[in-house]
């Protein structure tokens, strides 16, 4: 009995012909010898042997997938690659609010092996069409390719089926660049503690993290350097952890304008915890940093000053933008800024330290000119205690 009506045996495999008139593929296993049908049947048997002989280049070459393996769906799949991956916790967290809101809800009841190009073609339409937002849609794709690219390294899936042509691209507008003097009035406006705060994003091009996370030992007036070792992050639910640098990159000194230096003494001197290994920036009660109260403070002071309502990350790229200014190469930038790829990394092992203090001094004379345009500034005194504090320092 069976399917079988006539077969031709050949030196790898066999195709024999079904009733039904379709010719069948079969070939032994490569992991248990056993012999297996090909997925689908073909209309002739030269349509068969074809595909046998590509069955077999497959397997010579490392290439051949288990057609059973894939059938483990994405969900399964996808909540064991999240477990699995050694990320920060935040990190962690961006994934799976998008895997928890845009990709299981749609496609984690499908079989890796199941997913097609066309649909993941039309799983991005549809999260386009229902308002996602660009940038969200993007994240989400680039962590559906990353899951698959692992089902790929599996041996679950021949071919990644996400291959649109930049869906994972985000295409955010230009930022805002700020001029020096318009970093110069936020400065003035925001709570004296959180001035320095302001300059030195702007004037070193340091993440909010990595403002929080310094410490007085890590400021060198002498020398005009802050040093980055690590960075503050915050989980959306509030709590605070302290990171490493994502890469040796981050690591990194970056020398600041000279004319920041009597505000960082003054700084030190009246807000920052007063042990080396105190924090340089703290709250009126020394709580720490945390962008989520930091964020009304700063909308304030956009809205006093008349400042287009920009991110505070923006200083950030500000204070690249102030430093390309001065002529620091790409190579430059990408060392104060702590941008890390492979095949930057020896690069800046070995940058000169002359050059990032001739990029600080180009800065500086930026200031020195916007200084001269401004009114002079009202004379900063010593800030008043509060009943909290003054009992803190009697204590």
């Amino acid at each position: 009995m069976g399917g079988n009506r006539r077969g031709t045996r050949r030196r790898f495999g066999a195709v024999r012909q079904l009733r039904s008139g379709r010719w069948q593929a079969r070939y032994p296993d490569p992991l248990t010898g056993r012999l297996r049908s090909a997925d689908r049947t073909f209309a002739t048997r030269r349509d068969a042997e074809i595909e046998l002989s590509q069955i077999e280049s497959d397997i010579i070459r490392g290439r051949w997938a288990d057609p059973d393996a894939g059938q483990v769906t994405l969900a399964e799949y996808g909540t064991a690659w999240l477990r699995e991956r050694d990320l920060s916790p935040r990190t962690v967290e961006r994934y799976e609010g998008a895997w928890r809101l845009h990709i299981e809800p749609f496609l984690g009841d499908r079989a890796v092996g199941d997913i097609a190009p066309a649909q993941v073609r039309h799983w991005r339409q549809d999260r386009r069409d229902a308002g996602v937002g660009a940038a969200t849609v993007a994240k989400s794709y680039r962590l559906l390719r990353a899951i698959l690219n692992t089902a790929l390294d599996d041996g679950l899936i021949r071919r990644n089926p996400c291959r649109i042509k930049g869906a994972g691209d985000d295409k955010s507008p230009e930022r805002p660049v700020l001029t020096v003097a318009e970093v110069y009035a936020i400065a003035d406006a925001v709570p004296a503690r959180y001035r320095v705060l302001v300059l030195l994003a702007a004037f070193t091009s340091l993440r909010f993290g990595e403002l929080a996370a310094l410490q007085r030992r890590d400021i060198n007036l002498e020398e005009q350097v802050v040093r980055v070792w690590r960075a503050q992050g915050e989980m959306g639910a509030g709590t605070l952890f302290m990171k490493g640098p994502k890469s040796e990159a981050g690591k990194r000194p970056v020398a600041f304008p000279e004319s920041l230096v009597p505000e960082l003494r003054r700084h030190l001197e009246w807000f920052a915890e007063r042990n080396a290994g105190g924090l340089v920036f703290v709250g009126p009660l020394g709580g720490r940093l945390r962008r989520s109260n930091f964020r009304d403070i700063w909308i304030k002071a956009l809205t006093q000053t008349g400042v287009p309502k920009i991110r505070f990350h923006d200083l950030r790229h500000t204070g690249n933008t102030l430093a390309a200014a001065t002529g620091a190469s790409t190579r430059e930038l990408m060392h104060r800024m702590g941008h890390s790829s492979m095949r930057a990394a020896l690069i800046y092992q070995h940058m000169a330290a002359g050059r990032d203090r001739l990029i600080a001094d180009g800065m500086d004379a930026q200031i020195q000119e916007a200084r001269q345009s401004r009114k002079p500034a009202k004379k900063q005194e010593p800030p008043g205690q509060s009943g909290t504090e003054l009992a803190r320092g009697q204590s």
